[in-house]
């Protein structure tokens, strides 16, 4: 019954490598359940109310993706979206957090009919393959930053931008977790992310209580600490939204904005991790497309509703796919393990950022085998297909290095005589996305 139910025809179930797979996604995504409140109630808004939002839109959107679109991908408020609302929506443009969310649930009205309509799907297709196996390589890159810097392994410097944390005691424990997890994997372990994970979690409890001290990098002496067991659901954003008021003529840039970054930043994604985990039919393109970007823009639209930034497809999902999660329901698995945290979200104080950070690392390894398929020989495809690589952990932005990989793939085909290779969707793409620099 859960073979048809969740498992695209031909694909191989195991129910215990989905359950794993489940489990190893959310946890290393559960950290948005506080990172997203904390960064929208700078707007204003209420973060018990962010948090239970958040709570819901992941749930509800990744349990839909896993019955509906039948792939292992989980979808959440997107980080770089919430921040997109906060800093530049709310208070550079002093657009109120209620009309903030009607241009979100709005760009979701937009991103459900160009999904129903199949507009979403001509603009995959009008992808190139070879940018495509660099975005997957690129967002790989961008996830193990993440959890470099999750980890204060790597840290900001004046004179070179990046260089390598001081070797103290929360650097350390990354370092024999990462070897730890890195062992496992390598012996082909089943839940070894978990598994790494949670031995992470241990070595980093005594930190702060017997040795070292995280104050200067954390903030607290302290990774692993109790703050609590419940608090209470807070249903007080839902149907706050501005609908009328963010129609404005005034608004109308918002709007766009939250679109066209919502939609390149899922749609890379989707993109990346259905190539880096094979999740591709018979033509080589993403399975279930059009299913599947369904569910993302309802993410978007329910987020306005709910009352949070837009919900979109996450980096994260590759972890679960390499624990072997392959089907919906490794998707349905991470959205229900969401639910218990709109009453216990203090609980997630005991796993630390430097717990996931070495599963976060090993995605990159993970996401590196499309780049070989790259035709590093042929300048023309090896030029764009690079810098969209290259871009993505550079400028902190998936949408910036599908931008540039789009605008650098037109303007190196039709000087270097090769039109034919330039398609009317992707001019039509590349005209938005330099109407997105523009505004940005």
């Amino acid at each position: 019954m859960l073979q048809r139910l969740f498992c695209v025809e031909g694909e191989r179930f195991e129910l215990r490598n989905e359950i794993i797979g489940g489990i190893t996604t959310f946890l290393a995504s559960m950290y948005i359940i506080v990172v997203n409140p904390a960064i929208l109630s700078k707007s204003g808004m209420p973060f018990s109310g962010v948090l239970t939002a958040t709570v819901l839109v992941s749930a509800f959107s990744s349990i839909a993706m896993g019955i509906y679109a039948k792939n292992p991908i989980l979808i959440a408020p997107g980080m770089g979206l919430n921040a997109f609302f906060t800093y530049s929506v709310a208070l550079t443009m002093d657009v109120s957090w209620q009309t903030a969310l009607g241009a979100v649930f709005w760009s979701g009205v937009i991103f459900v009919l160009l999904s129903v309509f199949n507009i979403r799907t001509y603009i995959v297709r009008a992808i190139p393959r070879q940018l495509r196996f660099a975005l997957a390589g690129g967002i790989g890159l961008f996830i193990s930053l993440i959890g470099l810097e999750n980890a204060r392994f790597i840290v900001s410097s004046p004179a070179t931008i990046l260089t390598i944390g001081d070797l103290n005691s929360v650097t350390l424990t990354f370092v024999i977790g990462l070897l730890f997890t890195a062992v496992l994997v390598a012996r082909r372990v089943h839940g070894a992310l978990v598994m790494g994970i949670i031995f992470t979690t241990l070595l980093a409890w005594p930190i702060g209580r017997f040795w070292g001290d995280a104050t200067a990098l954390f903030g607290q002496p302290t990774l692993v600490e109790l703050k609590g067991f419940m608090s209470r659901p807070d249903f007080s954003l839902i149907l706050t939204l501005d609908l009328y008021g963010s129609l404005k003529l005034a608004f109308w840039p918002v709007i766009f904005a939250f679109l066209f970054t919502d939609l390149f930043d899922s749609l890379s994604t989707f993109i990346g991790v259905a190539e880096a985990g094979r999740l591709l039919d018979e033509n080589g393109e993403p399975r279930n497309i059009k299913q599947s970007l369904i569910v993302d823009a309802f993410a978007t639209l329910i987020s306005g509703i709910l009352g949070t930034s837009p919900g979109t497809s996450y980096i994260e999902s590759a972890t679960g796919i390499e624990e072997g999660g392959r089907t919906g329901l490794t998707a349905v698995v991470a959205g229900l393990l969401f639910l218990p945290f709109m009453f216990f979200s203090p609980l997630l104080s005991i796993v630390p950022a430097i717990a996931t950070a070495p599963a976060l690392v090993l995605v990159g390894v993970f996401m590196m085998q499309p780049v070989a398929k790259i035709n590093w020989f042929k300048y023309d495809d090896a030029i764009p297909a690079f810098l969209s690589f290259i871009l993505i952990p550079l400028t902190y932005s998936i949408t910036q290095g599908i931008i540039w990989g789009f605008l650098s793939w037109t303007a190196i085909k039709l000087l270097t005589g090769k039109k034919q290779e330039v398609s009317p969707t992707l001019l039509a793409i590349d005209l938005f996305a330099i109407l997105a620099l523009i505004l940005k």
